[in-house]
């Protein structure tokens, strides 16, 4: 209860800073009701940006918003945003899971949870990278057939399910514990080994047989539960009483969320200037709306504002293992393709005028559009194209109109700091770009 009680303080502080539009005063005699409007539109906040991040945006608002004398409505300039890392500290999605393998908030039996565990993952060794604590190679068929195991045992004991025991009482078995070792581990290793394409929508899987409803309920709980957890590395290694095929695996993953103040007031702030603001995620839409629609948190983005990954339902509205037919796979030129196929016709056939992102999935979308005068990277001190465009924003530091800016962050607390340059996570050193 006290977790959520902070965390709905904060959300409500939030709304109360960020959300509400200003009440204008009435029209004087010497000037039109526009004019007094427009004089009385909100700036964006000084927060903890890094000061020339700052300004560029703001100069952008002005330019481009309500005040531009060359602003129409009919065709109102948008903002595009990334969700994970940029407009949150961490990940929504990837938090989700790690929730449902800790609570084991899954509707799955073990015949259903066996043909999800291995969808579209390719057989065979994972990448070099990923190998047991003895230094041998890991393979999807081995690590799968413990984690079923694993889960079969989980499906017959725990009372959420079909058995008798707690949750306290069967998190405590070696079974647990290895299949929360083993499902941390093959989510980064589908990840790492085989990309988006298949690690992407594979997470979403897990959230089979839920309704829509149910999704967002579980979504909304692991959101709170993220923003009241800790920031800290946590290891886990599997138990040697149950090598099993794979063998003794240790995975290292990094807790928390945090929501991102700067964030809900520059969208806010857009909207108030004319300009209007959607998020394209490639997490699942549908976990995404919780965080971004939801008033509690502070970013007041509308629902139909959320565009992400999407799965299949029947004819109940209950999630299918099926990616939606025909549409986007939101990462990388998804995203793009997504913008043009779902905003440009919207906006008069104009790209979008801002961009933010944090990683090498959100470049294409920061660099294909025309239109677009500034793009906003998080730094978080990544390799890749990204890289790329944050050593731009480097040598844009030094121009009146920068087209690529950057924001730094302490990831140890999750919070905004005001530089360009990022504290990684158990680090005091605040970096500019990746060290080599």
């Amino acid at each position: 209860m006290k977790k959520t009680k902070v965390i709905l303080s904060v959300g409500l502080s939030l709304s109360l800073m960020l959300g509400a539009a200003p009440t204008f005063a009435a029209p004087l005699a010497t000037a039109s009701a526009t004019q007094i409007a427009q004089q009385q539109l909100p700036l964006l906040d000084q927060g903890k940006w890094a000061e020339k991040t700052h300004d560029a945006v703001q100069k952008m608002i002005d330019q481009y918003g309500v005040k531009s004398p060359n602003y129409k409505a009919d065709k109102k300039p948008y903002a595009v945003f990334d969700w994970d890392n940029t407009s949150i500290m961490h990940d929504t999605q990837e938090a989700l899971l790690i929730y449902q393998i800790n609570h084991l908030t899954f509707k799955l039996t073990p015949e259903e949870f066996a043909k999800v565990l291995v969808m579209n993952v390719p057989k065979g060794p994972f990448a070099d990278q990923y190998k047991t604590v003895d230094g041998k190679a890991i393979t999807m068929e081995n690590v799968s057939a413990d984690i079923i195991s694993d889960y079969k045992f989980l499906y017959e004991n725990y009372k959420g399910f079909k058995g008798k025991k707690s949750l306290e009482e069967v998190t405590k078995t070696d079974q647990f514990n290895d299949f929360r070792a083993k499902m941390y581990f093959l989510y980064d290793a589908i990840n790492g080994s085989h990309g988006s394409d298949v690690g992407y929508p594979w997470v979403l899987y897990f959230l089979t047989n839920m309704s829509v409803d149910e999704i967002q309920t579980l979504a909304e709980t692991s959101n709170d539960y993220g923003l009241g957890d800790a920031i800290r590395k946590i290891n886990y290694t599997s138990p040697k009483t149950l090598s099993g095929k794979a063998g003794v695996i240790s995975v290292t993953y990094t807790s928390g969320l945090r929501l991102a103040p700067e964030v809900a007031n520059m969208m806010n702030t857009f909207r108030s200037n004319g300009i209007d603001v959607y998020v394209v995620s490639a997490s699942m839409e549908e976990v995404v709306e919780v965080f971004a629609s939801n008033p509690k948190y502070g970013y007041n983005i509308p629902k139909e504002n959320v565009i992400g990954m999407q799965l299949e339902k029947d004819a109940k509205g209950v999630v299918q293992p099926v990616y939606k037919k025909d549409w986007f796979k939101t990462v990388y030129g998804g995203k793009t393709e997504v913008i043009k196929a779902e905003l440009v016709k919207k906006h008069g056939g104009n790209g979008p005028l801002f961009v933010a992102g944090d990683s090498n999935g959100d470049y294409e979308m920061m660099t294909q559009f025309p239109d677009t005068k500034l793009a906003l990277i998080l730094n978080r001190l990544k390799d890749g194209t990204i890289g790329q465009a944050s050593k731009l924003a480097v040598e844009d530091m030094k121009k009146q109109d920068p087209k690529f800016v950057l924001q730094g962050r302490d990831e140890n607390t999750g919070m905004w700091i005001p530089t360009e340059s990022t504290i990684k996570v158990g680090s005091t050193k605040a970096e500019l770009l990746p060290s080599k």
